[in-house]
């Protein structure tokens, strides 16, 4: 598909933080985006669906150039409770499963599919320059990220699929709300050692790369990340910085492991040097190239019409 080509986009998980900012971009450029919502539609773009029992319409991938899933429980809830670590896994698998199956239903699906994915894939790696290539690593959402993939691989064979693997989303919403609201309070902190790398990427950024892989030739695992790697630390040390607070505190891995378990180990102490070779090598131009650009963008007020 040539990149200046109008798409019929497609949306799984459209109205979450990622999922308002593509449709916000993909609507710039003038393409139509359709989304598949699981209450009564109230437009012609919407369609029902319901990812939980695998139920949905197939003929909607028939209206469809290219389909964006996003859809997924949060990581961020704590604790994860056997019943919530189910829930993670299921809500991921069931709803890639579904969309697959539909597309492979449909007498002329859909040319490409994007799957959402996440640098859990890979687990703890301290050290390790973590390309696309790179194989599965061990824990709870490694696992779950392996599944999911293999959800996203039933697609059919004349839909190319990528695997869009996400960290750390800079925008307003999502995983920066805590540390937003702990630095806002005067709480900015150390986790941990600090020099774990915490893979980043704009919210910008993250949806531009979507819309990137849309009208690209790749296919497989492809890194959503930043170009430039950063720390734990210079996170946390630039979200103050920016918006004028101490950074004087530090919570010590013992006690993030007691009061959060596994979510703690895996979301706050894993290090993952994630780099997204695949999109750079593609020529994908990053428009937030260090968190430090992205972070100021976050904090900067929002203009009033």
């Amino acid at each position: 598909m040539a990149a200046s080509t109008p798409l019929r986009v497609l949306i799984a998980g459209a109205s979450g933080l990622i999922g308002t900012e593509l449709q916000r971009q993909l609507r710039a450029d003038g393409h139509a985006v359709l989304t598949l919502v699981r209450r009564a539609p109230r437009s012609e773009t919407e369609f029902a669906w319901s990812p939980e029992a695998r139920v949905i319409d197939f003929r909607v991938f028939e209206k469809a150039d290219a389909v964006v899933n996003l859809s997924g429980a949060s990581i961020a809830r704590i604790p994860w409770t056997r019943r919530y670590q189910k829930q993670i896994l299921d809500s991921r698998v069931r709803a890639t499963r579904a969309l697959a199956e539909g597309m492979a239903m449909a007498s002329t699906p859909p040319r490409v599919f994007v799957s959402g994915s996440a640098v859990g894939f890979y687990g703890d790696r301290p050290g390790v320059r973590l390309s696309e290539d790179v194989s599965k690593g061990e824990g709870f959402l490694s696992d779950v990220v392996a599944a999911w993939e293999e959800a996203a691989a039933l697609a059919p064979e004349a839909t190319r699929t990528v695997f869009a693997r996400t960290g750390l989303v800079v925008g307003r919403g999502g995983a920066m709300t805590p540390l937003r609201l702990l630095t806002s309070l005067g709480a900015a902190a150390r986790i941990g050692s600090g020099g774990q790398h915490w893979p980043w990427i704009s919210l910008y950024d993250e949806a531009a790369a979507m819309r990137h892989l849309l009208t690209s030739s790749l296919s497989g695992p492809v890194n959503l990340a930043g170009p430039t790697p950063a720390t734990s630390d210079r996170v946390t040390r630039a979200l103050a910085a920016a918006m004028h607070r101490w950074h004087l505190f530090s919570l010590p891995e013992r006690l993030i492991g007691t009061l959060m378990g596994d979510a703690g180990r895996e979301l706050l102490l894993a290090s993952q040097r994630q780099v997204p070779t695949k999109l750079l090598a593609d020529g994908f131009v990053f428009r937030h190239e260090t968190v430090e650009q992205a972070i100021e963008e976050l904090v900067r007020p929002t203009p009033v019409d």
